[in-house]
């Protein structure tokens, strides 16, 4: 009878794992990095901001300053629209301006840009402060009167006769002193450009 040779039995060998890849963890920037980042960004935007204006009002005192005219008929046309701009008479003004500058011999282009002195940011002061000056010239002394928001012509017409004089009366005396400051203001302003403009040359 033929025997087969038995196969030697393989010893058992402890099992070694094998070995995980590494992974790759992303950190997200910390909180104090990403709040630095956001101070720079709005520090950066400020002063884009700010260089913006800057040009814008340079380019605007360059165009003042080489206005035809004399400095005096520029500053009279300034004290027109200063004048004309302290009145409600929204869609008048420029009108009211240009108008008072060709009486007085003032330059209209600066009588037109001297009426934005009362703008959609200072409308509510402008109005509140000649109605109470109006009051007080007036001798009103009774309680006070709610400033509307809507700072229209005939709104101030509806609330009554008293106070649409009153108001009228505080923007003829407050007009007429911001119209002086803005004259002697402005004339300074020009000539001291005029002279600058001349010794560049």
């Amino acid at each position: 009878m033929s025997m087969t040779p038995e196969s030697p039995e393989l010893p058992d060998y402890p099992k070694v794992a094998s070995p995980q890849p590494a992974q790759t963890q992303t950190s997200n920037p910390s909180e104090p990095a990403a709040k630095t980042a956001l101070t720079r960004q709005s520090r950066l935007a400020q002063v884009k901001k700010k260089r913006s204006w800057q040009r814008r009002l340079k380019y605007f005192y360059y165009r003042f300053i080489r206005l035809q005219g004399s400095p005096k008929a520029l500053a009279r046309g300034l004290a027109a629209g200063i004048f004309a701009g302290l009145f409600p008479l929204f869609g008048f003004q420029t009108i009211l301006g240009v108008a008072i500058a060709a009486v007085i011999r003032g330059n209209k282009i600066m009588a037109a840009a001297g009426t934005w002195v009362s703008n959609p940011f200072t409308y509510v002061p402008i109005y509140a402060l000649n109605f109470q000056v109006g009051r007080w010239l007036l001798g009103d002394r009774g309680a006070a009167v709610a400033i509307p928001k809507d700072q229209s012509l005939q709104v101030w017409m509806a609330m009554g006769s008293e106070i649409t004089l009153a108001l009228f009366v505080g923007c003829s005396v407050m007009g007429a002193i911001c119209a002086v400051v803005g004259y002697f203001g402005g004339l300074r302003l020009i000539q001291w450009g005029h002279q600058r403009r001349s010794t560049r040359r």
